[in-house]
């Protein structure tokens, strides 16, 4: 073996092993920081499932107690149900209907109201603004409204003819806007699909007057989907997009789009109205 000048065998020799030592000194911290970092990423995951599991729960706990996020059905004749019947009955008992119609039909003024029975802005209406203008114009005889069907929340077209329907269909009892108004009282979560038969069913229950039998006969008149193909194809010819949508004209002519400020303050819609009647 040759030697470097200078460098004595046992010198390099403990100078090799030094090295080793500093070597595997450095493996290991290596090897016990990788341990350290490993260990917190899995508390910081076992804290994270715990909280998931946390959050989990409640939502299922809030799920369960609120009857399964608008799936929940008021049951005809319970307190509930009451409560909207006698809600229903003081804001429109007494008005005259026909088909469609709320109101005088020789009103001077005629408000076309296009909404889904699903959507939710239409419920912002009808229980917000609506009922100021029912009291206000619809009862004295000087406006009637007219309610147009227009597909924009509901999901399944098939439903939404259903559910459309079904209130036209109690309209050839002069109950539509009692079967509306309690539609949209008892509104579930859009998208939830609570729109079923048993669920129709259980408003036309809860509309004081109405005949089950002939209410489900006058479902299948093929008049009714007419009906609602004529308001779609309105609703497009003056470019609706969305609901709730109005027209606003003197009864006899033809209604222009009305531009509302507020779903639930009617100062807009009063505005309007008046003008109509002193034109």
């Amino acid at each position: 073996m040759s030697q470097r000048p200078g460098v004595d065998l046992d010198d390099e020799a403990d100078l090799t092993r030094k090295q080793r030592r500093e070597q595997a000194r450095e493996q290991r911290k290596a090897l016990e920081e990788e341990a350290a970092s490993s260990a917190k990423r899995k508390a910081r995951l076992a804290q994270l499932g715990i909280v998931v599991a946390a959050v989990v729960a409640a939502i299922v706990v809030i799920l369960i107690a609120t009857g399964g996020g608008g799936t929940k059905k008021v049951a005809p004749h319970s307190a509930e149900a009451n409560q909207t019947v006698a809600a229903v009955n003081t804001l429109i008992g007494g008005i005259p209907q026909s088909g469609n119609t709320l109101g005088n039909p020789n009103a001077p003024v005629t408000m076309q109201y296009f909404g889904d029975l699903e959507c939710p802005i239409c419920k912002e209406f009808t229980l917000g603004a609506l009922p100021a203008i029912i009291q206000k114009w619809v009862r004295t005889g000087k406006v009637k409204i007219e309610y147009r069907s227009m597909e924009t929340a509901t999901r399944e077209q098939e439903v939404f003819k259903t559910q459309q329907i079904a209130a036209l269909a109690a309209g050839k009892q002069q109950k539509m806007w009692n079967f509306i108004e309690t539609f949209y009282h008892e509104q579930g979560e859009e998208g939830s699909g609570y729109v079923t038969e048993s669920y129709l069913r259980g408003l036309a229950q809860q509309v004081p007057g109405l005949d089950l039998t002939t209410w489900t006969s006058a479902r299948e008149e093929p008049a009714l989907a007419n009906q609602i193909a004529a308001d779609a194809q309105a609703a497009n010819n003056v470019g609706f997009t969305g609901t709730p949508s109005f027209l606003f004209g003197k009864s006899g002519e033809a209604g222009k789009k009305f531009e509302y400020s507020s779903l639930t303050d009617p100062s807009s819609f009063n505005e309007a109205i008046a003008k109509l009647l002193k034109g």
